[in-house]
């Protein structure tokens, strides 16, 4: 027989179904009870939920990149991305073919571009999907694959689906660290196939990160900075990096 508990843990689960989080408030009306019998109940025994940054969660199963919520990411610095993206933008032509990442900076470089500009956008996952979907004389391709809730993506089943037919003018990626001795970094490694492809196929890389990536590393390697042609960011690079570029011959922008 269900216990109360059990109860409350799966209507929460359900509404996990719709959100990758819900904040404990938001959780104790839900369900009528305290916030403080929400943390008891996930604390009690060992649970498929748990309470992160204030926001009950799927359990991340002790795997470090699971701990990436794309709608915490999407608070975080928006100014700077803003500033990077609208940057990022100008280097684009109309009738282009461009290739957009995942994360949170590359749909602001889809809301800078001007809505009468006609490009084909291929994507791969959910939020820059739906940022292309607002432009009115934008062709969209989203490759498609299996769904990972945590970071929004489609991991592809077969890259010889859609993506072994395409060579993109400009390939904006975005990445959540940039070192000059360690590269590119990301959160996730289901990311990485599609940002190894489109670093193979696009004529022009163009790395667009706010200016709080610079010296980090995250564990899921893009790959060296001398892949990508342009480093763009909302304020000036870190001596090291400015110095890599300039011998590997990359273009800054800022």
């Amino acid at each position: 027989m269900e216990t109360r508990r059990e109860e409350r843990i799966n209507r929460l689960m359900q509404a996990l179904r719709q959100s990758d989080k819900i904040h404990l408030k938001d959780a104790a009306t839900l369900l009528g009870v305290s916030e403080m019998t929400i943390r008891r109940d996930l604390t009690a025994e060992a649970s498929p939920l748990v309470l992160l940054g204030g926001y009950v969660v799927l359990e991340p199963r002790g795997s470090a990149v699971s701990h990436y919520l794309l709608s915490d990411q999407k608070t975080r610095h928006v100014v700077e991305k803003r500033a990077a993206a609208r940057l990022a933008a100008t280097l684009v032509d109309p009738h282009q073919t461009l290739f957009f990442d995942c994360g949170t900076t590359t749909p602001f470089i889809i809301e800078a571009l001007d809505d009468a500009l006609p490009f084909t956008g291929v994507c791969y996952s959910l939020n820059t999907f739906l940022a292309l979907q607002e432009k009115p004389h934008c062709r969209v391709i989203l490759c498609g694959g299996e769904f990972c809730a945590s970071n929004g993506i489609f991991r592809p089943l077969n890259f010889q689906d859609t993506l072994s037919n395409l060579c993109p003018d400009i390939a904006f990626f975005s990445a959540a660290g940039v070192h000059p001795h360690h590269g590119a970094t990301c959160f996730n490694l289901d990311e990485l196939p599609v940002k190894h492809w489109a670093l193979r196929m696009a004529q022009r890389r163009v790395l667009v990160v706010d200016n709080s990536k610079f010296g980090n590393v995250k564990a899921a390697c893009m790959g060296p900075l001398n892949q990508f042609d342009t480093i763009i960011s909302d304020a000036t690079p870190e001596d090291d990096i400015i110095v890599f570029a300039r011998q590997q011959g990359i273009a800054l922008r800022w």
